[in-house]
């Protein structure tokens, strides 16, 4: 009798495990594509955006100040601010969250 009692419940922890391991694999996947993936996908959008940048675009940096790519080197741009042609402060590229191209006429 204890025989068949034992067999059962190691039939039923085996059982047990099995459905533990395909929630933790549904769990996974689930914060896969609910976190990972659509972080990835900025990732990559922010690269294109920073390596299509061009100087005399429009940009706006995460501070929330709007101004003009004068020069660009491989990190840092240097972007002029307002009306008045002396102020142009260097900053990172990491730095910049939205580019309009400039318009060419």
């Amino acid at each position: 009798m204890r025989l068949l009692l034992s067999a059962d419940a190691a039939a039923a922890a085996s059982g047990g495990g099995l459905i533990m391991v395909i929630y933790i694999v549904i769990i996974v996947a689930f914060m896969y594509f609910v976190m990972i993936r659509p972080q990835k996908k900025e990732q990559k959008r922010m690269a294109a955006m920073l390596a299509d940048m061009a100087v005399g675009d429009c940009v706006l940096t995460n501070s929330g100040f709007y101004g003009i790519v004068i020069d660009i080197t491989d990190d840092t741009v240097i972007v002029e601010f307002g009306s008045n042609k002396n102020c142009r402060i260097p900053m990172q590229k990491s730095a910049i969250a939205q580019i309009e191209k400039a318009e060419t006429e």
